[in-house]
Formats: structure tokens, sequence, C-alpha cells
């Protein structure tokens, strides 16, 4: 009864408050199962109102699975352009094109199934399964994290593991509206369970709440240990044009344009010109001008007063804007 009490105040609660996003509008089914695909693989490790505009583009140009699966991957690359983690757009094609051949063009329903597609684990699996096709799964996302610390007060490390946040999300309790509820617990955590000056007064279940009761919402954190790493970035400057190169070396941003860069192993006096953060690195960078002596492969030439017309990642535009402003 105590389950089917607070499930009934945050359904109510998200009735009324939800936001309106262009993947939660009305429309068939088929369209909602896609919808939720793309938006839950640009959802990940991003905000949601970086999200919708690119969303909103992805749709208008890529308006089903068939259309995913054989779209030329430089205007797939160019459509994601700004959004980060490349690797997610080309597991989403990956993804598609198995979905035609495997499953008979239709986004499979089944928990095991969604796992084995490229690019989902279990948190995306689950957030599928509960919005595409109601079943009765709670992802966990930072959002429904948060709530769920705070509402059971969990502060030691044991506590906050995911393994023990797993179990203790059945508080939570079910609801024929699974795919509703999933996302009203993380909207709750969004727009109330907030990480900083959480909205108590106006929350649904901030009676029951044991942080509110003890007026503690500090949260504690899981440590990630960010990773130094120093590379030496070449660059190579002809006409006003700087080249740049395909990046078939490092595991970050594979496959993408970058400036010729080596890792260095903790290098002793390095004076570095440009910090960059990606994922768990820290990337130091020193910059180094080169002069031509010979081709380099898979290269080629760039104007940086044209930086729109080419598909290039954010690590390669700041660079290019740092060399343009400072050097």
């Amino acid at each position: 009864m105590k389950d089917l009490i607070i499930t009934n105040k945050i359904l109510n609660w998200y009735d009324i408050n939800k936001r309106s996003l262009p993947w939660r509008k009305k429309t068939s089914l088929k369209k909602k199962q896609y919808y939720t695909l793309v938006s839950e693989f640009m959802l990940q490790q991003t905000q949601v109102t970086t999200v919708i505009p690119y969303f909103d583009r992805f749709i208008k140009d890529i308006p089903d699975l068939e259309t995913l699966a054989s779209f030329e991957n430089r205007k797939l690359l160019k459509l994601w352009e700004g959004l980060g983690y490349y690797t997610r757009v080309r597991n989403l094609k990956k993804a598609a094109q198995i979905i035609i051949k495997d499953f008979n063009k239709k986004l499979p329903d089944n928990f095991l199934d969604l796992k084995s597609l490229p690019g989902i684990g279990d948190y995306t699996a689950s957030a599928i399964s509960a919005i595409a096709f109601n079943k009765p799964f709670i992802p966990l996302d930072g959002n429904v994290e948060r709530v769920l610390k705070r509402y059971l007060y969990l502060k030691n490390k044991n506590q906050i593991k995911k393994e023990n946040l797993i179990k203790c999300k059945k508080v939570f309790g079910t609801s024929r509206r699974s795919n509703d509820y999933a996302q009203a617990l993380m909207e709750l955590g969004a727009l109330i369970c907030k990480p900083n000056n959480p909205d108590c007064k106006i929350c649904p279940i901030s009676k029951n709440c044991k942080s509110f009761i003890k007026k503690d919402f500090i949260l504690t954190k899981v440590k990630k240990n960010n990773k130094n790493k120093y590379f030496l970035l070449k660059v190579y400057k002809k006409n006003n044009k700087y080249l740049l190169i395909k990046n078939d070396k490092f595991n970050f941003l594979k496959n993408l344009n970058i400036f010729p860069m080596q890792e260095l192993d903790s290098p002793k006096n390095f004076n570095h010109n440009f910090n960059f953060k990606m994922s768990n690195m820290n990337m130091n960078i020193k910059i180094e001008n080169n002069k031509m002596i010979k081709p380099i492969p898979f290269s080629y030439w760039i104007d940086p007063k044209k930086l729109k017309k080419y598909t290039l990642p954010t690590f390669t535009k700041k660079i290019v804007s740092y060399l343009e402003n400072y050097l």
C-alpha cells in the first residue's frame, strides 16, 4: 500500500509538471519506439536542454530506422557534431542495421535482446523497456539515483554503490503506467531534487523523505580518478590553413579529424599550452609548430574561417580557436 501511495504521488505530480519534450509527443507506436531509441542514445552523459535541438534536427533528416541504417557517415557525424562521445552515434547506426537485419525492422522488446545491441547497456535497456514498451523497469540515471539517495538517506560508500542502489529502488514500487513512471522519477530528480538547493516545498514525497526530515541534503559522491595524460600536438600551417589527420591512433575521438598528436609518458618539466578534459581524462597538451617535410597520409587542410563547413569534434575546434587567438 505504501508503494502505491508514493507511486501515485509521483505520477500525479508528473502529470501536472512534466516538461514538453520532442521525444515525448504523441505519435504512432513505431515512431515512439524510434524516438525513444534516438533520445536515449543522445541523453547518455548529456543534459536534456543540450539534446533537444540535436534531436529535432536528427529526426527531421533521419525520420526512421531504415533511413538511419543507410545514412551517410559523414552527414551523420555532422548532425551529431557538438554532442561529443561520437561512439554513441556510430553505435546507434550499427544498432539500426542489426534491428533491420535480425529483428524484422522492429526495436526488440526483450531486455537481453536490447542489451545485445551496440551502445546499449543495463541503463539504456531499462529505459527503453520502460518508456517504449511500458515494462516495469526503473532506470537508474543520475536524477533517479539522487532522489533515491535523499529519500532513503543513503550516505556511506557501501550504501551508494550501484549494486545497493539497484536493490533499494524497490522502495519506489511499480505502476501500470511504467513508461510514465520511469520518466516521472527522472523528472523529479531533474526539476525538484536537484544537486544543489532541492525544492522540497513542492516535492510530492518530501513528507517521508529522510533527508528532508533530517534537513541534510548533501550527497556523498563517488570519487572519480581523472587520469593525467600528456600530449604533444603538432601544428602544420600553410596559406593560413591547418593540417588535420583522421584519428586511427587513439581510442578517444576514433576516426574523427584531429591535429597530429603523440602521447608522452609522464614527461619532466612539461609546460603545457592547453588543457582539455575528456571523460575521465585530463589532457595536458603542448603545442609544437612544425614545417612540412614530407606528405602525411590521410591528412587534409582546413580553413579556420570556414569551420562550420567541416565535420569536426569540439576538441579540434577548441584547438583551432586557441591557435587563432593566442598563437
